[in-house]
Order: structure tokens, then C-alpha cells, then sequence
């Protein structure tokens, strides 16, 4: 990627940007599982980005060009399971949702910010990295594959 940008923590003044990827993420979603997505629709409305974005248990980052246009973002949330019966207490960052403006994919940013959230992930003592990909989103699940993640558990269904 030859331009010029940056991964930061989300700001309010990105919540524009994001809400336009939040569409994008959502279009994609619908046209796999069109039973289960409206779209286009975002899966936040801009108070609950707010709410996300000031909160330290879900991080967002964003990489911005030198205008501040959004060109993705990561949404992260802290998971811990202190306690539990049969769950260690290992710290998890749980990469909610990752998403490069459609314009933008294949240039560089999802890899720069799926390491910036590594190195977060690392800077804050945690475990491992997790993330879902949905069936049939095989762009995302060669990108994670290629990244190195592999299964942790599988998530089924049957439809009635």
C-alpha cells in the first residue's frame, strides 16, 4: 500500500466512517445468509458507537488515510472466564469484526490492522486471538487462514 496512513484507536469523529463499513460488513453478511441479515443495515447505531468506542473492554481500532477517512476497522472485545469451572483463566482478545472498505481490499490495510491488534493483543498479556468468520465468506477465511489462525470449535445449525 503506497499511501499514507495510520491505525489508531477510534475517535467520534470516525463514527461516520465506521458506519459506512458496518454496511458493508452487514451486505456481506446478507448475501450469504439473507434469512438470517437485513440489509443494509448497521449492526450499531451511533449512540452504541459511542458506548464502544470510550469503553477499554472493547477496543476499536481504525486505519485512517492522511485525511482521517476511515479505510477499516477492528472491533475487539476483552474476554476473560475468571473462575469458572471448567474454563482456564486465560485473557482472550475476541476480534469482533474486521472490515476494509470494499475499495480498499487486497492493498495492505486488513493485514496492517489484524497485526496492529496482534501486537495490542500481546502489549496487553493476552492468551490468544479469537474471531468468527461465517459460512460462505470464504474471502475472510482465506485472509485469517493465511494470518494463521486455525479452527477452534465449529459452530452448527439446522434450520426448521
Amino acid at each position: 500500500m503506497n499511501e499514507a496512513y495510520s491505525i489508531r484507536r477510534a475517535q467520534e469523529r470516525d463514527i461516520p466512517g465506521i458506519m459506512e463499513l458496518l454496511v458493508q460488513v452487514d451486505l456481506v453478511h446478507h448475501a450469504i445468509r439473507p434469512d438470517l441479515f437485513n440489509g443494509p443495515a448497521t449492526k450499531y447505531t451511533e449512540d452504541e458507537l459511542k458506548a464502544i468506542i470510550k469503553d477499554d473492554k472493547t477496543p476499536v481500532f481504525v486505519c485512517a488515510d492522511e485525511t482521517g477517512r476511515v479505510l477499516g476497522h477492528s472491533f475487539c472485545i476483552f474476554q476473560q472466564h475468571v473462575g469458572h469451572n471448567i474454563l482456564t483463566d486465560v485473557k482472550t482478545l475476541y476480534i469482533d469484526d474486521l472490515c476494509v472498505d470494499e475499495g480498499r481490499r487486497g492493498k495492505g490495510v486488513g493485514k496492517a490492522l489484524y497485526d496492529h491488534v496482534l501486537a495490542f493483543a500481546r502489549e496487553n498479556k493476552c492468551y490468544n486471538v479469537t474471531l468468527n468468520v461465517w459460512a460462505g465468506n470464504d474471502s475472510a477465511l482465506r485472509f485469517y487462514q493465511h494470518q494463521g489462525f486455525a479452527v477452534q470449535k465449529y459452530g452448527m445449525e439446522i434450520i426448521l
